[in-house]
């Protein structure tokens, strides 16, 4: 597996590959890889002759509250995993190398509608710095495809809505979310749980697959259903930030006439937040 660490570098190897006419898919990563982030690896070298993960903790992303130094950083594991897998190349840029003049002196990116409410009200900024480093990375690398986990689906509508509205030369490919046998949505964040907690975890996505069932066997009423499972999952030990049944495309509040949706919740377990939602098809 190639390293690179700088845009020149980069570049040189993407200009190589496009002049042999090699299709490049991309996944941007912050690291401390799981068997989720191998997944959109997986699926990227399914879709094209040469894949790219870059490895970038963006400071842009991380608001007032979150720490940024104390982010779980596992490089050498990470390049590990990356070669086992056969990734073909790892990109490695700093935050001078992306932020030259810093953070303060950057242009930014704000994806409008999608970013005001769920992670976007609980984390103010945080896909504004998403969506400019994501940009930023797609200006360096072109790509004719990139790959994002549905888990962050929030995340996922946002950048699809960017390349949309940018008219950007590159496929967004939503990969399914890699779960663990109890269910619980694979993600960095389960580390910070310990035993009994990992257990009572599992509790979100059985919450989801019960709303999902309720609305396939015809209910509508969906603020009750929001109540119902936020009632339950706040009974189990966890702080609920939100449940919220949602248009799958615009993420507005569902109606009865919606056939596409999508269920989003954040709960906090401790001092652990997760994150997790469920997609509902009812043509």
């Amino acid at each position: 597996m190639d390293q690179a660490t700088s845009v020149i570098e980069l570049r040189q190897y993407v200009q190589h590959w496009k002049d042999h006419n090699r299709s490049i898919a991309f996944i941007p990563t912050m690291g401390n890889l799981h068997a989720g982030h191998m997944s959109l690896i997986e699926k990227g070298q399914a879709l094209c002759d040469r894949t790219i993960c870059s490895i970038f903790v963006n400071p842009m992303q991380f608001g007032p509250n979150e720490d940024w130094d104390h982010y779980p950083r596992s490089l050498e594991s990470d390049i590990e995993q990356l070669k086992a897998i056969g990734c073909d190349l790892v990109y490695l840029p700093t935050a001078s190398e992306l932020y030259p003049e810093g953070l303060d002196k950057i242009s930014h990116v704000q994806v409008t509608d999608l970013t005001d409410h769920y992670e976007g009200a609980h984390r103010p900024g945080h896909f504004t710095g998403v969506a400019t480093v994501v940009l930023k990375l797609f200006n360096i690398v072109k790509p004719d495809v990139s790959v994002f986990g549905k888990k962050d689906y929030q995340q996922y509508r946002v950048i699809s809505k960017m390349v949309e509205d940018f008219n950007l030369d590159v496929q967004i490919i939503g990969q399914e979310t890699t779960r663990e046998v109890s269910g619980l949505a694979t993600s960095s964040r389960n580390q910070y749980l310990d035993l009994a907690q990992n257990e009572t975890a599992a509790l979100i996505f059985q919450q989801l697959q019960q709303t999902a069932q309720q609305i396939e066997q015809g209910e509508r009423n969906f603020e009750t259903l929001q109540a119902q499972a936020i009632a339950n999952l706040d009974a189990a030990g966890f702080k609920t930030d939100y449940f919220c049944i949602c248009n799958a495309e615009t993420l507005l509040p569902a109606t009865a006439e919606d056939r596409d949706l999508v269920v989003l919740v954040t709960a906090a377990l401790g001092s652990t937040r997760l994150l997790d939602n469920i997609e509902i098809s009812l043509w």
